[in-house]
């Protein structure tokens, strides 16, 4: 791999992810100590709270990326490089990419979590899941062409099957979808679809706890769902999927749901790469890592955010996997970096919880801060500021607040666009 090389004062550090925690590492770290080299397969950091509106055609996928080499224009110490990692070799401080090898001084872990459809590989091949703008663009395109499928045909089971929507998974993407997709079954697509019959549309949440929303308390959760039956959601908790082959969701309890939309929002797992010494692996592929974020076992190797475990007496199962954890290891581990340097003593790591919160849909949502409960308009209006504010540059926080302002006084949205990668090989005419 070419890369310039560092300044003798200069140590290299690799970061492998530009998700919430690589790209703050990388914002925070200083030229006078650190060359930086930022891999990832995408030359955007995506916006991953907000997928669920490119999905349901609330915003477009520009909306909720931002371009690395933009946010990185004026710190020449950052070397970005669009590649995957295939291993690493932590005893020669290697890391091995499909560009080629890359010697490092430091490396960062970073490369966050995918769908866990735990071992369930049928459901696997014929589900869709939601961690990447091409995921949200897939499952857009879909749900449109199914809608445009049902159209033709004369079935009234088929097309119950290419209408209805099963979402498996009660957190906070599951309970955003259901909401964002029942708010368009009930305003947007009757105007769209005049000829279709959306009282045979069905959309179900199914979650297999007993509650929705397992990381608030139980009383959001209770909220939420009475939100969700409002708009016509059928949730339906204790219930987990047995089988889906495409066309039919087998259910736990025996019974079975017709549909060709099956969204898994019900778990995920780290992603592993080849290298990292087997004891510092524990369940759901995250790797153990001490206070400072140092993998076990692992010399001169930190992980941090949704692919890292930092087990202790608050956290036995490690810290949530969430956006404000991810930030918050990696402020800290920015500064420790510094002091490793330096000779400095490190800080071990205390995490924050600044609160959780969900929206269902207009003037709906649940918000927990501290010992403060919001739901209703509050809520909601506090879900939306706080996104707003942590989306990354002025022209996307603009084009979002237009959007939601216009879906608000509006009732529709504006992006219900079937937009398919062309191939080379395709010499259709435009007019066919």
């Amino acid at each position: 791999m070419k890369i310039p090389r560092p300044q003798p004062f200069q140590k290299r550090l690799v970061i492998v992810g530009a998700g919430f925690a690589g790209l703050t590492l990388a914002r925070k770290l200083d030229a006078d100590y650190f060359q930086v080299v930022l891999l990832d397969r995408n030359n955007y950091h995506q916006f991953q709270p907000l997928l669920y509106q490119v999905a349901t055609a609330g915003l477009e996928p520009s909306s909720i990326s931002f371009p690395l080499r933009k946010v990185f224009q004026r710190k020449k110490h950052i070397v970005i490089r669009m590649t995957e990692v295939r291993s690493i070799d932590p005893a020669f401080r290697k890391v091995y990419t499909g560009l080629g090898e890359l010697q490092y001084d430091y490396l960062v872990l970073a490369q966050g979590a995918t769908t866990n459809y735990f071992n369930l590989t049928q459901l696997q091949q014929h589900a869709y899941s939601m961690k990447s703008v091409s995921e949200a663009l897939l499952l857009r395109n879909t749900l449109l062409q199914n809608y445009e499928k049902a159209l033709n045909e004369t079935s009234l089971e088929e097309s119950s099957a290419l209408l209805n929507v099963v979402i498996v998974g009660g957190g906070p993407t599951g309970v955003e979808l259901a909401g964002a997709i029942a708010e368009m079954k009930k305003k947007i697509l009757p105007k769209d679809y005049t000829e279709l019959n959306f009282k045979q549309m069905h959309i179900y949440l199914l979650e297999a706890a007993p509650r929705l929303l397992n990381g608030m308390s139980p009383s959001s959760g209770i909220t939420v769902k009475a939100y969700l039956e409002q708009l016509g959601v059928e949730v339906q908790t204790n219930t987990s999927v047995k089988a889906y082959d495409g066309e039919k969701v087998v259910l736990d309890n025996g019974d079975f749901i017709q549909s060709k939309n099956l969204i898994w929002a019900a778990g995920v797992k780290g992603v592993l790469i080849p290298g990292i010494p087997s004891g510092s692996i524990t369940s759901g592929n995250r790797i153990l890592v001490n206070a400072y974020n140092a993998v076990k076992d692992a010399p001169q190797i930190y992980a941090i955010g949704d692919i890292a475990t930092m087990q202790n007496n608050e956290w036995p199962k490690g810290h949530p996997q969430v956006a404000q954890a991810a930030i918050q290891q990696a402020n800290l581990l920015a500064k420790n970096l510094r002091c490793l340097v330096t000779g400095e003593s490190p800080v071990a790591f205390q995490y924050k919880d600044q609160g959780s919160m969900a929206t269902v849909g207009r003037n709906l949502a649940a918000a927990e801060i501290g010992r403060v409960r919001l739901k209703g308009f509050v809520a909601w209006f506090v879900w939306m500021w706080i996104h707003l504010i942590s989306i990354i540059g002025i022209k996307n926080r603009l084009l979002i607040l237009i959007n939601w302002v216009w879906q608000y006084l509006t009732y529709d949205q504006s992006l219900r666009l079937i937009i398919e990668p062309a191939s080379k090989n395709k010499t259709k005419s435009t007019h066919e």
